[in-house]
């Protein structure tokens, strides 16, 4: 017999299934409603083949990897879930910011439920499951998950209804390990996701010759927060934190700079001794607060002030009461206004005349989320900082991980 003409076919059949195993891809997204205005892609084939590479790559990450899985309550591989070729994460249109969902198929639903029970979610009856802000609910061999409940009849309403699939993968996401994406109407807007050595790259656009320009600037400095922005930016932040600032204001820029302190805070609380006295009782804690200075210019200063008042922003201590972090006193200038902390000062950082947010990781930070698990606060406390920037329309998220002997995507 001819050994060409079984290891030609081998080979081919090899190749076949080499393709279809790693490279195949269904870029059918049934799951994502036609309603929905934000989606957030993940490309599990994508991911994988970056992982296992960088994994062959750095041989001295083998054990640490072993370790993980092992110390993980069980794998999603073996959870009865029906691993997607995309991972579909989307925003339903006039719901809360915060409301995101996603759908996933399930091969065995009551393994599915076993697993949420050895990763500690709440049974909260109906086959509906709760940890922390995540919710779960099974429903046939389909499974929702979100930050909220609330949007789950009208999902399982939408998928139980057979229909051809509104959107493709291709819509979203070109040659990234993942992709976020804004839709209005017609028009789609999409942000790549890039995992790279020590950093994860969120961006619009591939030249970030500029954005660099600006990170390097800003990383000479040592502040917690700097913040510089525009009229345009302040409208769209200040949207998404439901403090709206309109053009009534006259607000042209916003600057902030800020570090955290912190501070012994005195509680007193009373009780009684054996002889029914009542005893003041004085328990010092410490306290993570941040000290910060606000610069906003204003083509029209009295019209911006009249602006805070009427909306209630100014008390009469003369306190801006739009921030959260108290206190503060707000005063008047021949530019705009300026705000600051109230128990120290912090130098304003100089302003670049571009578009950024820059938070620098802390142990102050970290320190005090009392309610994040072990695995959280060291990934929070691998970060370096957190940038956002953005030129005319373009934009770019950087966030950097400190150097490391592994690659990002081993660490995490």
């Amino acid at each position: 017999m001819n050994t060409k003409k079984i290891i030609v076919p081998l080979i081919v059949l090899f190749a076949i299934a080499v393709y279809f195993v790693a490279f195949h891809k269904n870029k059918s997204l049934k799951y994502i409603p036609e309603n929905a205005d934000a989606v957030i892609l993940i490309d599990v084939k994508k991911l994988t083949g970056q992982y296992l590479f960088s994994l062959a790559a750095h041989p001295s990450g083998w054990s640490g990897s072993e370790n993980k899985r092992k110390s993980t309550k069980g794998s999603l591989k073996d959870a009865g879930i029906i691993i997607p070729d995309f991972l579909q994460i989307f925003h339903i249109k006039d719901t809360k910011f915060s409301e995101w969902y996603s759908v996933a198929e399930l091969k065995d639903s009551q393994k599915f439920i076993s697993f949420l029970k050895k990763q500690s979610f709440t049974a909260k009856g109906n086959n509906r499951f709760q940890k922390d802000q995540i919710f779960i609910v099974v429903t046939g061999n389909h499974c929702i998950a979100g930050t909220s409940d609330s949007g789950f009849e009208t999902i399982k309403n939408k998928f139980s209804v057979s229909s051809d699939p509104v959107w493709n993968a291709d819509q979203f996401i070109n040659n990234a390990v993942g992709s976020i994406s804004f839709i209005s109407g017609k028009k789609i807007q999409n942000f790549s996701i890039d995992i790279n050595e020590d950093e994860i790259e969120i961006k619009n656009s591939p030249d970030t010759e500029t954005f660099n320009a600006i990170a390097s600037q800003l990383e000479k400095g040592t502040h917690f927060l700097d913040i510089e922005l525009d009229k345009e930016n302040v409208r769209n932040f200040s949207h998404l934190l439901n403090k709206s600032f309109a053009d009534s204001s006259q607000v042209t820029s916003f600057k902030a700079t800020a570090d955290l302190e912190q501070l012994n805070d005195t509680i007193i609380s009373y009780e009684y001794d054996d002889s029914f006295n009542e005893v003041e009782k004085k328990t010092v804690q410490k306290i993570t607060q941040p000290i910060y200075t606000i610069d906003i210019l204003s083509n029209a200063p009295e019209k911006t002030w009249e602006y805070f008042q009427a909306k209630k922003w100014i008390n009469n201590e003369n306190q801006f009461t739009a921030i959260p972090f108290q206190p503060n006193v707000i005063s008047r200038n021949k530019q705009g206004a300026a705000i600051r902390s109230t128990q120290k000062a912090v130098s304003l950082s100089p302003r670049l005349k571009e578009n950024y947010i820059l938070i620098r990781n802390s142990a102050l930070l970290y320190s005090s989320l009392k309610t994040l698990s072990t695995k959280e606060k060291r990934i929070i406390s691998d970060i370096d900082y957190v940038l956002y920037t953005n030129k005319s329309k373009d934009y770019w998220i950087k966030i950097k991980a400190k150097n490391g002997e592994l690659p990002l995507i081993l660490r995490w």
